[in-house]
């Protein structure tokens, strides 16, 4: 019979299937969350960006584009520059006429500043006179002299409590290209925060705008990437500092940076109403989920690799014991076999040499049982076996080994008992034996036992206690069967 799988066997099975389920959960799960952050990645590059971008772009020609073309329309004006011309005579049609440009585009302010007379118009009235030495009129003298026909530029606005207002500054020119003054619009710096915020909340990305230098022109309530203020470098920027070196003047793209970790997508329009990049980022929160949920899929993997593990692992050790019983039990009586007898009676042993306690072994073979079985039949014949043990069975203590040796022998070891205790117990057995009577097919069978008998002696071996006691067995059958031979010394092998 095959000896059951050893522990170290066992090991490398549970070891071989956790290796198998944990690459192939593994593997699994890495090409999953690969394909996955491709396939977003590639939508965020190629699609999200590009798409929220053409859209903030629009929202900027309506929200912010318009102004400058309003002011533009401002400074080519034929009213405008005809009333000029005419040298300024009613100062109320200028302010009426502002005051429709502003109520009808719906400005926070508007202006206009004569070159001959130092004048500043305003929607309300007259407002004042420029004059050079005055830190608040810089502005126009800067316009004056600028190159470029506008400018945009963040100030205070006088006529409307100091507000901080964002200033479309355009330069008029007569018909003959003489420069005669700056008008424009305004809108409030607040607003314009506020149109930021409604983009980035909108589109749920970060929406802020470069100068061509680098820096930052205008950003949300937040402010810019990592909380960036107007004026600051993108140089200063953990990530951006070298993206001004692939933004010659003017491009536009999609570019890539990582912060603390994080990786974030950009996409970079140049506008050039305005002479700013706008810049759409989005963090990789949409990857974090991924990741998280490879975390997840790992997790619920390494769970369901470990459910897997015990319950193999739980029925390997079933089997096992089936085996082990299986290698160690007589299928017929269901009592031990020899090799089960070896393994008790060696425990048994232990015990003897320990406690130095009585230890008697007692063979016991069923008489002219061939007999039995050439009149009745091998089915009668294992009738017989099981009825016998399971007579054993309900005389004998707890603590007593009884097994099958073979054929129709049995043995029994008596632990904690002497030659004449069990000289008693092994009389007992063949009388009891001898008024059995076992039904089978109908018929009433009766047979009787023989039995040989010895104690253990300290410093014996297992195989010398059973040869002793299988000389008294063969004593009792040649004196006559059923009847029960004790060991002598000249048993001793």
């Amino acid at each position: 019979m095959p000896l059951p799988p050893t522990r170290n066997t066992q090991v490398s099975l549970v070891l071989l299937l956790l290796f198998l389920l944990g690459s192939g959960f593994l593997t699994t799960s890495l090409l999953s969350y690969h394909a996955s952050r491709e396939s977003i990645r590639d939508s965020i590059v190629n699609t999200e960006l590009p798409l929220t971008s053409d859209t903030v772009y629009s929202e900027i020609q309506k929200d912010l584009v318009r102004p400058i073309l309003i002011s533009s329309m401002m400074a080519r004006d034929t009213f405008l520059r005809d009333w000029v011309l005419a040298g300024e005579q009613d100062a109320q049609q200028m302010t009426r006429y502002l005051r429709e440009v502003q109520e009808h585009y719906g400005a926070f302010t508007s202006f206009f500043v004569s070159d001959k007379s130092l004048t500043y118009y305003q929607a309300k009235g007259v407002l004042k006179q420029v004059r050079a030495d005055e830190p608040r009129d810089v502005w126009y003298y800067r316009v004056r002299e600028m190159q470029e026909p506008y400018e945009i530029n963040v100030d205070v606005d006088m006529a409307n409590a100091d507000r901080l207002t964002f200033f479309i500054n355009y330069k008029v020119f007569d018909y003959a290209g003489n420069f005669i003054g700056a008008t424009g619009v305004g809108l409030t710096v607040d607003a314009v925060v506020k149109l930021i915020d409604t983009y980035q909340q909108r589109y749920e990305r970060s929406v802020y705008f470069v100068d061509t230098q680098g820096k930052l022109s205008l950003t949300g309530a937040q402010g810019g990437p990592m909380g960036a203020r107007v004026g600051q470098s993108l140089g200063e920027i953990d990530g951006l500092d070298g993206l001004m070196d692939k933004l010659p003047t003017p491009q536009s793209g999609q570019f890539e940076y990582q912060e603390h970790g994080r990786e974030h997508f950009l996409n970079v329009r140049y506008i050039p109403e305005l002479e700013w990049y706008l810049f759409v980022d989005k963090h990789d929160s949409a990857l974090a989920s991924i990741r998280q949920g490879l975390y997840l899929n790992l997790l619920v993997c390494l769970l369901v690799t470990a459910i897997v593990l015990v319950l193999v692992s739980l029925a390997i050790r079933r089997y096992q014991r089936r085996i082990a019983a299986l290698a160690t039990t007589d299928s017929l009586t269901e009592l031990p076999n020899r090799r089960g007898f070896d393994i008790l009676a060696a425990q048994a042993l232990q015990e003897a040499q320990r406690d130095s306690s009585p230890l008697c072994a007692v063979l016991l073979d069923l008489d002219h049982f061939k007999a039995l079985n050439d009149s009745h039949g091998h089915l009668a014949g294992d009738e017989v076996l099981r009825g016998f043990a399971s007579q054993l069975r309900g005389t004998l203590r707890q603590a007593d080994i009884l097994c099958r040796w073979g054929g129709e022998e049995f043995i029994l070891l008596l632990k904690n008992t002497d030659r004449h205790a069990a000289f008693e117990l092994a009389e007992k057995l063949r009388q009891h034996c001898a008024q059995q009577r076992y039904a089978v097919a109908g018929d009433s069978l009766q047979i009787s036992v023989s039995l040989g008998l010895s104690q253990w002696h300290p410093g014996e071996t297992l195989h010398s206690l059973l040869a002793r006691a299988d000389r008294a067995l063969y004593r009792a059958k040649q004196g006559g069967r059923n009847r029960v031979c004790e060991a002598t010394r000249d048993d001793t092998p």
